[in-house]
Parts: structure tokens; sequence; C-alpha cells
């Protein structure tokens, strides 16, 4: 099983853009924080790329920004590639198909989630983690790791 959940803050504002085949992707990054702090007791940050497609693409290239946090929901892919000059590349990513919006755009306070054109489990009802549909409430309290 390939399943992956993140919960961090997007580094910088989404890429959106449509391919010569008419499917939207958006790309963007996400700092999540270690579950530990350095030996000079600042957090650590992992940032991991993150690509969703179609309508998921669309919803979340109009409503995340630099800084908001979100929960992504999705598979690992690895995948390489050979540059011009011969040398090998590796790309490790998050293929999203769920994303829930933590904060609203321009707001601190929770949003309903994306996941294409599927509604929420939980529609529009939010507990105080803004999570509901993933079990039980949990309150995060994150700075921006950058």
């Amino acid at each position: 099983m390939n399943r992956i959940f993140l919960l961090g803050r997007l580094v910088r504002d989404p890429e959106v853009r449509v391919t010569p085949t008419e499917r939207t992707v958006c790309t963007f990054t996400l700092a999540v924080d270690r579950p530990f702090t350095a030996k000079n007791g600042q957090r650590e940050a992992d940032f991991i790329n993150i690509v969703t497609w179609n309508k998921t693409a669309e919803l979340c290239g109009n409503s995340l920004l630099k800084g908001q946090r979100a929960l992504v929901e999705g598979r690992l892919q690895i995948r390489s590639y050979d540059d011009k000059d011969g040398n090998r590349h590796w790309i490790t990513e998050v293929i999203a198909d769920r994303i829930e919006f933590i904060e609203r755009k321009g707001s601190g306070s929770s949003a309903p989630s994306s996941q294409g054109s599927t509604p929420s489990p939980s529609g529009n009802a939010q507990n105080q983690g803004g999570m509901e549909s993933f079990g039980s409430p949990m309150g995060f309290d994150e700075e921006i790791p950058f």
C-alpha cells in the first residue's frame, strides 16, 4: 500500500499550468516539521513537492497561498530522468488526490476540503483543528519553518 498524509505550510504560491492534452496540473512545495528539534533547539522541516491534477489542481491554484497550512493525502512517487548530458536525476514527489485547506485564503480560520469533484465526507463541518474527516480533533501550533 502506498498512502501518505502530510500536514505542513506552503513554501510559495502554487504553480498551475495546462498540459498539451488539456489536463490541469498544480505543483507546490509543502514544509513539514520533523517531530524533533535539532541540537541547537531549532525545529527542522522537510520540503516535499506536491502534484495535483484536474479539478483538485484548479482548486489548489485558486485557494492556496504561501504560508497557509494544508493537509495532503496521496501516494509517494519516485521517478528518474536523464538530462541532456546523460546524468540521471531522481525526483521524489507526492501525487495528491485529496487536500484539506486548513486555513482559508486571507484568513486563519478553517475551510472545507478539496478532493476534485468529490465532496468531503465531513461536508462543511469542521472541528477546531479543521480535520474532522481524518478522525479525532487535532489542534496544531505550527510556525512557518522558513
